[in-house]
Parts: structure tokens; C-alpha cells; sequence
């Protein structure tokens, strides 16, 4: 099948990638043949994937257009995935890198760019984010070290993460050490709460003067309070966590365009986890990888406001007879305008 055929059979047939939907393709099909229509799920599954190759100059213009950013947010999760020759599943992954400045007040349209992988090893991001400079918001995982050794990479921790350790706590047993450190965290918060969509520089200075003071207390507090506990105590735990973050943890405050946690990178993550309740495993690392394709195109859509399914009709229309060298013409933000004079006009 050629690829403007591909298109038309791919439009008339209405179907719905389960990326957006989360309705896995054996779903799909069952719905299909009760309207009289008979598709295979394999069917369906080539048409994915063919899909996602049409696909793939779009993708590479998106993940460009992350990694020229000067910060990004990332993140990975886990996602079952058919092993080959024993109707087992192993656990591949699907890792994100968001580009959002809009808190920051930068208009420069926000893109997150979803990879797959058979395993977790830290080779990934390594390999990921090559030609990747600047700073990146991540958690705690140990595959993301490597990448700070040479100061080409900034590491900019996640508030939320040290946080969580502490709610968890007290949601089970609170305490007047637990209920302390959240009431201090909480502050932080509330201050990024009256600064978020500011410049940079505005942001620095607020919490410069504000901020800063607050995480001097907390560090001296938190230092204090470990002396008290017992070594082997969860909360002990959560504060050794954050002490051990702490250049990390505050590196935000000097720089007003890094924000105080990962939460753009765990939002991204969100429609990840909604699918894998629904479709339950990949088929195939192929499969792994078309998911990351499309998740990356539909989240993108959905970042700078534009309608995924129908800006997905309108490039799978076009992008068969579109000149590579225009490639990014087609990014979401370039034809938002476009698609909503079409809908107003309809």
C-alpha cells in the first residue's frame, strides 16, 4: 500500500490511535464488528505501526525542537511489553522530556518528546540526551548521574519527590516533625504560586528574598530534627533524602527559569499510565516504539492547546505530499491558527 493510499484507507476507516482513546485495539476491533465492519486487530496493529513510520519526520522535528531548549523536565515509567516466543511480558520503558518554559514566561511553544526502551539502564538518557546542554529536572534515579559529570547537564532536583516521602508518612502516622516539614514546603509552593508565568529574572529575585530564607531554616531544622530521630525511622529516611538533594534541591532559587519541582514531566507521564490500565502490554519492542511515537504527537497537540485527533486528520491529509525541508510546518503550533479558523468556520 503506498502512502497516500495508506492516508485515505487510514481516514475512512475512523480509527482512533489507543494513545488517545487508551481503548487498546482488540477493543477497537470488537466495537467495529458490531457496526458491521470486520478488522483484524492485526490489521489494525499494521496500520499503527505504518502509521507511526509516516510519521516519524514529524517526531524528529518534535524532539529537536525539545532538545534546543536550555532546560527540560524528564521522567520515565515502566510499560509491559510482549516477549517474543513465550506469551510472556517483560518490562520495557517509555521516557519523557518535556520543553514547558510558559512558568517562566518564555511563549516558545511548549513539546514533549516520549522515547522507548527494552530496559531501564542509565545508557538511554545518556544516549538521549547527547546533544542535549542545559539543565535537566529529573528525579533521584541513579541512571541520570552520569549525565552531571562533565557540567554539560545541570541537575535540578524535585521538590514534589522529597515531598511525597514526608505526605506518605504522615498520611500513615503524622507527626509533629512530618506535619512541620510540609507546613515548610508548603510555603515554598505558595510563593511559586504568586510568581509562576513572571520572568526569569523577577522569579529569581522573589525568591532570592524570599524563598531563600525559608530553605536556610528548613535545612537547619531538618539537620536538627535527623540528630533526634532514629536512624532506621521512614522519616529519618525522607530527611536524609533531601539533605542529600540539597544543591540540587535549591538550585531553582538561582536561576528563574527552573522550577521547584519535575511535575511538567509526571503530567506528560499521566496519559502513559491511563493507557496501561486499559491495554495492559506492547506487543512488541516495535510496538514500544510506535507508542512512543504517537504519545509524543498527541501529547505535543495537547501541550499547546490544539485538538490532537483533529490536527492528527489534518497532517495524515498532507503530510504524504509535504516537503521535508517544511517539515516543521506542520508542528502543532503552527497550525493551531489554521485548525481553529476551520472549526470556527464548520
Amino acid at each position: 500500500m503506498t502512502r497516500e493510499c495508506h492516508v485515505r484507507f487510514w481516514e475512512s476507516a475512523g480509527v482512533r490511535f489507543p494513545c488517545a482513546t487508551h481503548c487498546p485495539l482488540y477493543r477497537q476491533a470488537e466495537i467495529y464488528a458490531r457496526q458491521g465492519v470486520e478488522l483484524d486487530r492485526s490489521t489494525l496493529a499494521g496500520w499503527v505501526g505504518a502509521t507511526s513510520e509516516l510519521l516519524t519526520p514529524l517526531v524528529d522535528a518534535v524532539r529537536r525542537h525539545v532538545l534546543g531548549a536550555s532546560k527540560l523536565h524528564a521522567d520515565d515509567t515502566p510499560v509491559p511489553v510482549l516477549a517474543p516466543g513465550n506469551g510472556k511480558t517483560k518490562m520495557g520503558r517509555l521516557w519523557t522530556y518535556v520543553r514547558d518554559d510558559r512558568p517562566a514566561g518564555d511563549n516558545t511553544a511548549p513539546a514533549v518528546w516520549f522515547v522507548y526502551s527494552p530496559d531501564r539502564k542509565g545508557e538511554h538518557p545518556r544516549e538521549h540526551l547527547k546533544d542535549f546542554a542545559g539543565t535537566l529536572q529529573a528525579d533521584a534515579y541513579s541512571g541520570f548521574h552520569h549525565l552531571y559529570d562533565t557540567g554539560r547537564i545541570r541537575e535540578a532536583a524535585c521538590w514534589a519527590h522529597a515531598r511525597r516521602k514526608f505526605h506518605d508518612i504522615h498520611a500513615a502516622h503524622p507527626s509533629p516533625t512530618t506535619t512541620g516539614t510540609l507546613d515548610r514546603i508548603g510555603a515554598l509552593y505558595g510563593i511559586e504560586a504568586e510568581i509562576r508565568g513572571k520572568p526569569p529574572d523577577e522569579r529569581r529575585a522573589i525568591r532570592q528574598t524570599r524563598a531563600a530564607p525559608l530553605l536556610a531554616e528548613l535545612r537547619v531544622w531538618m539537620e536538627k530534627t535527623l540528630r533526634s530521630l532514629s536512624p532506621k525511622s521512614e522519616t529519618a529516611d525522607a530527611i536524609r533524602y533531601a539533605l542529600s538533594r540539597w544543591r540540587a534541591l535549591t538550585r531553582y532559587v538561582e536561576d528563574g527559569s527552573i522550577e521547584i519541582d519535575n511535575s511538567a514531566a509526571e503530567r506528560a507521564l499521566r496519559a502513559v499510565a491511563l493507557g496501561r490500565k486499559n491495554y495492559l502490554f506492547c506487543g512488541s519492542d516495535d510496538g514500544g516504539e510506535s507508542a512512543a511515537a504517537i504519545y509524543t504527537l498527541l501529547g505535543t497537540a495537547r501541550l499547546n492547546g490544539v485538538d490532537p485527533e483533529r490536527w492528527l486528520r489534518e497532517v495524515l491529509s498532507r503530510i504524504a505530499d509535504h516537503p521535508l525541508s517544511r517539515i516543521e510546518e506542520l508542528l502543532p503550533w503552527n497550525l493551531a491558527a489554521e485548525l481553529q479558523s476551520a472549526t470556527e468556520l464548520s
